[in-house]
C-alpha cells in the first residue's frame, strides 16, 4: 500500500513543481493587471462580460440567452450547445451560449492566456479570439487564440486581416496548428506587442505574426485595443454538419488572465 501513496505523492510534488516554476517564470517578466477565476456563484460578473447576441454568421448563429446554455460550476464558466428542445419560438435548431467582454475589458501590448477544457462533439466548435474595439472586420484585424473542431486533437491559433483575407497573402505564415487532450484543461495565449503577435499552447511557443513592411494594406492592424470572446458554437461550413446524438455539448473555462511588461 505504500509504494502507490508515495508515487502519488511524487506525482504531485512534480506537477507543484511545474507549477511554481511556470508562476515564478510569468512573474519575472510580467505583472498580472486584471484576472477573471469565474468564481462566482450564480452567473459571471456583468461589469466584465456580457452574453454574445445572435448573429448571421456560421459563429453566432445559434447564440442564445438561454440560461441552460451558461452555468457556473466549481469555479469554471460553463458554456453549453444544445439541441433546440425548449424554446418553441425560437426557430433555430441549435443552441449556444457565448460570452464577450465588448465595451467593457479591452487588451492591447501584454501577455493574455485562457485555461479551458474542450470535450469533444461532432459539429462542436469551441472559440477563444479577438476582435477590435474601434474597426470593422477585417481592417480592424482578428485574433484568434484557439478554435477547435469536432473529435480533433489539435487546435487552430490565426490571424485574420485585410492582407491575409481580402488580398490573400499568406506571407508571413498567419497560423499554426498545437496538439492537445481535449479531455483535458489547457491553457492558450497571445502575447500582443506593436510589432508582433506570438502565440501559445501550454507555455509551448507555435508561431509568431510579425509587422513586415510591404506597399500592400492591412498587413497588421493589431496595435490596437482588442476585446475578448469565448464560445461554443455548433455547425458551420468549417466545422460541418452536427451530430445531435452528442450534444449537450460543453466548453469549460477555468479562469482568463491578462499581463503587462514590468
Amino acid at each position: 500500500m505504500k509504494k502507490p501513496v508515495f508515487i502519488y505523492f511524487c506525482l504531485l510534488c512534480m506537477a507543484a513543481s511545474v507549477s511554481s516554476c511556470r508562476s515564478s517564470r510569468i512573474s519575472q517578466k510580467w505583472n498580472l493587471v486584471w484576472e477573471e477565476n469565474f468564481n462566482q456563484q450564480k452567473e459571471f460578473d456583468s461589469q466584465s462580460w456580457s452574453k454574445i447576441p445572435r448573429g448571421g454568421s456560421d459563429w453566432n448563429n445559434y447564440m442564445s440567452d438561454f440560461d441552460s446554455c451558461y452555468a457556473m460550476q466549481k469555479g469554471n464558466l460553463v458554456l453549453r450547445g444544445m439541441v433546440n428542445h425548449s424554446l418553441p419560438n425560437d426557430t433555430a435548431p441549435y443552441l449556444t451560449g457565448g460570452i464577450y467582454t465588448k465595451d467593457k475589458v479591452s487588451f492591447t501590448n501584454g501577455r493574455l492566456e485562457i485555461r479551458a477544457k474542450l470535450p469533444a462533439a461532432q459539429g462542436a466548435w469551441p472559440a477563444i479570439w479577438l476582435l477590435p474595439t474601434d474597426a470593422p472586420w477585417p481592417m480592424g484585424g482578428e485574433i484568434d487564440i484557439m478554435e477547435h473542431l469536432n473529435h480533433d486533437s489539435i487546435v487552430y491559433q490565426t490571424v485574420h486581416s485585410y492582407y491575409t483575407y481580402k488580398l490573400g497573402i499568406k506571407t508571413p505564415q498567419p497560423h499554426a496548428t498545437s496538439t492537445i487532450n481535449p479531455d483535458e484543461y489547457n491553457t492558450y495565449a497571445v502575447e500582443m506587442y506593436p510589432d508582433s503577435l506570438s502565440f501559445y499552447v501550454n507555455d509551448k511557443h507555435t508561431f509568431t505574426y510579425p509587422r513586415i513592411e510591404t506597399d500592400k494594406e492591412g498587413q497588421y492592424p493589431f496595435d490596437r485595443p482588442f476585446y475578448l470572446l469565448i464560445d461554443m458554437q455548433l455547425g458551420g461550413s468549417w466545422v460541418g454538419k452536427v451530430n445531435a446524438a452528442e450534444l449537450p455539448v460543453e466548453m469549460q473555462v477555468d479562469w482568463v488572465r491578462f499581463y503587462q511588461k514590468k
